[in-house]
């Protein structure tokens, strides 16, 4: 039962919101990181092409090229994603992401960067993607960046983690 809990934190970010939180999240957990890359390489959603073609793809539902994870997903005990909300759904690019590697993930957690809304929609869609239902989620938004309560919500998320895991090790170690 004293054997350390393997987490991985999977992001997108196309701004470095998302990323900060991830990176924050994952200091915070012990975690390691890694972020979700496009075929193509970074530059094709920077400036105002990129963000148009995001929002396209967010509306018309469009798929996204993904390259397959440097880790082994299969070898951590839980998987946290985040993405950034684009026109109220989950980014393409996590989506496909938990398209590509949700039969690998044992347990998974979910995360959103929302500016106004749309967050809830967002880990739906994510949890879908993946074929799993999370273990905990959290939304942050763009009030709670400029109201520096980010901080709480993510020790909040990272406590919620901490503390399901705990119990399903438990529940693991009884039977």
């Amino acid at each position: 039962m004293s054997e350390r809990c393997r987490i991985l934190i999977v992001y997108y970010s196309r701004t470095g919101t998302t990323r900060r939180d991830a990176e924050l999240l994952a200091s915070g957990l012990d975690a390691d990181i890694e972020p979700i890359r496009e075929r193509g390489g970074p530059q094709p959603r920077n400036g105002a092409r990129g963000f148009v073609r995001s929002l396209m793809d967010a509306l018309c539902h469009r798929h996204a090229e993904v390259m397959p994870a440097l880790l082994d997903v299969a070898a951590y005990d839980l998987v946290v994603v985040g993405a950034p909300v684009w026109a109220r759904g989950a980014c393409a690019p996590a989506r496909a992401w938990l398209e590509l590697h949700g039969p690998q993930v044992r347990r998974l957690a979910l995360f959103c960067c929302e500016g106004a809304f749309g967050g809830k929609e967002a880990l739906k869609q994510m949890s879908e993607a993946a074929g799993k239902v999370p273990l905990a989620t959290c939304v942050f938004t763009g009030s709670d960046l400029y109201r520096c309560k980010d901080g709480v919500k993510r020790d909040a998320f990272a406590q919620k983690i901490r503390s399901r895991m705990a119990a399903r090790r438990e529940m693991e170690w009884l039977v």
